[in-house]
């Protein structure tokens, strides 16, 4: 077995380590900041890492995306959690607050592209969740939003408006399904 073909088909706990090796030698010195005990496994995109900033002990899987187009940053808060093919594209900026957990698919864009022109990016209004999230599998975050702390997000969602903390939103377009529980009586 090769050393390319070992590297992709390695079993999972094989890969971990590579991952944990290779954000302590390469990761923690090319992003703007990358936090002890953080780990990037075998990313499928790269870009703009001089603009991202990782908190500590997050972990970001297989697949994932994080771009930070010119003018725009990163920011990802501490014991973050990011599933398989989760994508972060900041255009007009990105903040991810401490302790959220993006499921597997999971597309986080603060910007869009001229339908004239499909190679110029059009910066949308920056992207902030808050501390506590649970981001559902496959769910959409476009520019402008808002979610607040402790939020939750349901699969599939498609997020275009503002999220209350503690309140749960599902749906395409998402829309509030349970507000915050403590709020309720």
């Amino acid at each position: 077995m090769n050393i390319a073909r070992f590297l992709t088909e390695a079993p999972p706990s094989i890969r971990w380590r590579i991952g944990v090796a290779a954000s302590r030698l390469v990761f923690s010195k090319a992003f703007a900041a990358f936090g002890a005990g953080s780990v990037i496994v075998k990313p499928l995109r790269l870009r703009g890492v001089e603009r991202i900033r990782i908190g500590r002990d997050c972990a970001i899987y297989e697949g994932s995306w994080l771009e930070a187009e010119q003018g725009a940053s990163i920011a990802i808060g501490d014991r973050v959690y990011m599933g398989h093919d989760v994508h972060v594209h900041a255009v007009g900026g990105v903040t991810i607050g401490p302790g959220c957990l993006l499921a597997d698919g999971v597309l986080v864009s603060s910007g869009g592209h001229d339908m004239s022109d499909d190679k110029s990016l059009v910066p949308g209004a920056p992207i902030s969740i808050g501390a506590n999230c649970f981001i559902g599998q496959r769910a959409i975050v476009v520019a402008g939003v808002t979610i607040g702390d402790g939020a939750i997000i349901g699969a599939g969602a498609v997020v275009t408006r503002d999220v209350p903390a503690g309140a749960t939103a599902a749906g395409v377009p998402a829309r509030i399904v349970s507000p915050d529980p403590s709020t309720t009586q």
